[in-house]
């Protein structure tokens, strides 16, 4: 039997009758952490440096992708970041008409690699790419340790 008839054939399937439990437990990891923990008590964002190459990654990680050095150092964020590109989400995750509509973006930041989705604290008409915007963290008593420690992403105030 070819592998082509062992996979196509209804017969050869198994069955497994009742519940099966599907339990699952996802950790931030070593880097995922200490990002969060920087959140939490600090209210700033955290990168991985990779001392071998000079590359920092967002959201931080323990291995280069470019040279696979280990990432034991992290660095602060530059304060202000660009709008990559966003969307206007008008209905919740449940399905549900959002009023107003909410606008998500994926934010760089200069010199650093990859960048973090979160909403943009800005109207779907003043929202653009490439705006210039900055974080604004829960008041500290509120944090928790999680991305929901972010409130999103505000338009910076132009300094001319």
């Amino acid at each position: 039997m070819t592998f082509l008839e062992r996979t196509t054939d209804a017969r050869r399937y198994r069955a497994w009758e009742g519940n099966m439990e599907a339990d699952y437990i996802y950790t931030s990891g070593l880097a995922g952490q200490r990002f969060f923990v920087a959140l939490r008590d600090e209210g700033r964002l955290l990168a991985a440096r990779c001392t071998a190459c000079g590359l920092d990654y967002l959201p931080p990680r323990i291995f280069c992708e470019e040279c696979f050095a280990e990432l034991t150092e992290f660095v602060p964020v530059p304060p202000e970041g660009q709008v990559a590109s966003l969307t206007v989400a008008h209905q919740d995750r449940t399905g549900a008409l959002a009023s107003p509509p909410q606008v998500w973006a994926f934010v760089t930041f200069k010199g650093v690699r990859g960048g973090l989705l979160h909403r943009l604290l800005a109207t779907p008409d003043a929202a653009r790419p490439g705006m210039r915007v900055h974080i604004r963290v829960r008041p500290r008593e509120a944090r928790t340790g999680t991305i929901a420690d972010i409130e999103g992403f505000e338009p910076a105030r132009s300094t001319k």
